[in-house]
């Protein structure tokens, strides 16, 4: 059976041939293989360090996603921990401050825009209160939070580090607001600690899901997936291999007085 495509070839298949008998290798100057050997090494960092931060992002993903079902602490027993384990899943008794509160503002879920409510908890024997993220709201909804229990409750969770600051643009809102609960654009510890006037925990408690709270409570962290990271380390290997070619394309080049 001729196949219509393998006569095409074979007719062109000795220009081909002759094509690549009248090209010879130049060598390359002294800039090219610096410049080859700069951007193989920079890609290839660079793809390797993608990878890298794919496994760490998968390993904080497990920790969220572990944590959240294994079987409560005792929070002074978690305060001793927390260097060893990222996020314990704590248990604690007391009460509600429920006259302070702060609103993580320009969060989304969902696609949905809102803000992160988070009231100040103070644990049964302990002197030092601590920020519990009671979750995520829609900002229509925000402004008539459900309140918040009176006297003595039981609250579970991750004992987690505070959400990262980012940008401060503008600088430091608390101070000029007079109502309650006080809108930010990031939750520092310090910054609402000097607010209160009293010390607070580093720490934040990110509460286990209830149906019936009002909020969302997805506490997986709002980062970049590992897939992507790969994707990117996928590209960066791709350059290597394209200046390579590239080096060798402006390298392999036609005999002088060939016609093409």
């Amino acid at each position: 059976m001729d196949v219509p495509w393998r006569s095409e070839f074979v007719s062109v298949r000795p220009i081909i041939v002759a094509g690549l008998r009248n090209r010879r290798w130049v060598r390359p100057s002294v800039l090219a293989v610096v410049l080859l050997l700069t951007g193989v090494v920079a890609f290839s960092w660079l793809g390797i360090w993608q990878i890298k931060r794919a496994h760490e992002k998968e390993a904080l993903l497990a920790s969220y996603a572990g944590a959240a079902l294994a079987p409560t602490i005792p929070l002074a027993t978690a305060r001793v921990q927390s260097a060893q384990v990222v996020n314990p899943h704590v248990s604690m008794r007391g009460r509600f401050d429920v006259a302070h509160g702060y609103l993580l503002d320009d969060q989304i879920r969902d696609g949905r825009q809102g803000v992160l409510a988070f009231a100040l908890f103070e644990p049964n024997g302990d002197a030092q209160p601590l920020l519990v993220n009671r979750g995520f709201i829609v900002r229509d909804q925000a402004t008539q939070l459900p309140d918040l229990p009176k006297g003595e409750v039981a609250l579970s969770g991750l004992y987690a580090p505070s959400p990262g600051s980012g940008l401060r643009l503008g600088g430091n809102a608390l101070p000029r607001q007079d109502h309650w609960p006080k809108l930010t654009i990031y939750i520092d510890p310090k910054e609402i600690a000097a607010d209160l006037g009293r010390p607070i925990d580093s720490r934040v408690l990110l509460l286990d899901a209830d149906p019936e709270s009002g909020f969302v409570r997805e506490w997986t962290p709002q980062v970049m997936s590992p897939e992507r990271h790969r994707g990117y380390a996928f590209q960066w290997f791709c350059f290597v291999i394209a200046s390579v070619v590239i080096l060798i394309v402006l390298h392999w080049r036609r005999e002088p007085g060939e016609s093409t």
